[in-house]
């Protein structure tokens, strides 16, 4: 009994981490990948009726039970994740701890967390701002980006393109201090209440940015040139870092499908896929997200260069 009790407590921590992390040889892997998901986005929905009044009034003992229901899985599931990824870096020579530690302080990990901890912090804190709770809770959401990897090519790209973003980001700092000072010089006479300083007139500069229109109308002709300028180069930046960030997403999706066509290679290498092999490139399949259409167009292409 005490040989058998490891090597099945492994077996068990291994099979959970498979499940949880969505590998396609598991069965119970795309429902538990369904399951959460579904759970998630009910939980987005109940977080915004909620909001209502009305319906808050009516069903709040609904809305009450469904959020126990929904932290006692998410907690479970937590709870599941760190025990299990004590087997992720066991094969690279690595520690239990290495593995849990690797999960927890991700960025899922976090996510994780402090989707559920604010229930806990309520029982432990009667009276914290429900607010601020359900802005916690909304983060659940960002649960749902595990089981998409547009969220991670997005980073990647971001990540790539990092010096393109802090070019656009020092511009953007250089035109706020020279907008701002010009439009406190130029209109803080005039309107004192609105301009009188010049960190007061950067929030107008960045209201302008974001929104297109700083909610104040300049009263000299100088304020409407400046102002009018101000809004070109809020449309220019965002073409700007628009064009940055497609590019850079673009760029991604290409070096996932060149990794996946050399995983491919390498696989038809000897001629022969063998279980392991189809069984990894079924995972990178469902990692990078691509269909089976774009899987057989490489998987082709591949066999017809060695054809050749």
């Amino acid at each position: 009994m005490s040989t058998a009790t490891p090597s099945f407590y492994k077996r068990a921590q291994t099979r959970v981490f498979h499940v949880l992390e969505g590998d396609v040889a598991e069965p119970a892997a795309r429902f538990c990948e369904i399951f959460i998901a579904g759970l998630v986005v009910l939980n987005v929905l109940a977080i915004i009726l909620e909001s209502v009044p009305d319906i808050h009034e009516e069903w709040s003992e609904f809305f009450h039970y469904f959020d126990l229901f929904s932290v006692g899985i998410f907690s479970i599931e937590y709870v599941l994740r760190v025990w299990s990824y004590g087997q992720k870096l066991l094969l690279e020579g690595g520690t239990p701890w290495e593995g849990r530690k690797s999960y927890i302080f991700s960025f899922f990990g976090l996510v994780d967390f402090f989707s559920t901890v604010p229930f806990y912090l309520q029982l432990l804190l009667p009276g914290t701002d429900l607010r601020v709770l359900r802005m916690f809770r909304l983060l659940r959401i960002f649960k749902l980006s595990r089981y998409n990897s547009a969220m991670d090519d997005m980073i990647e790209a971001i990540k790539s393109e990092k010096d393109s973003f802090s070019s656009a980001l020092f511009l953007l700092f250089i035109s706020g201090l020279l907008f701002s000072s010009l439009i406190y010089i130029i209109e803080g006479h005039d309107q004192p209440d609105v301009f009188p300083s010049i960190p007061a007139a950067m929030h107008w500069f960045i209201i302008t940015i974001i929104s297109g229109w700083g909610n104040v109308d300049p009263v000299t002709f100088p304020g409407v040139v400046l102002v009018i300028i101000t809004q070109i180069l809020a449309i220019a930046l965002a073409a700007i870092l628009t064009g940055v960030v497609s590019t850079a997403y673009t760029t991604q999706v290409t070096r996932r499908e060149a990794m996946y066509e050399m995983e491919i290679r390498e696989v038809l290498a000897d001629g022969v896929v063998t279980e392991e092999e189809a069984h990894k490139l079924k995972n990178m399949q469902a990692k990078y997200g691509m269909s089976d259409e774009q899987v057989e167009a490489i998987a082709a292409q591949v066999r017809a260069e060695k054809g050749h």
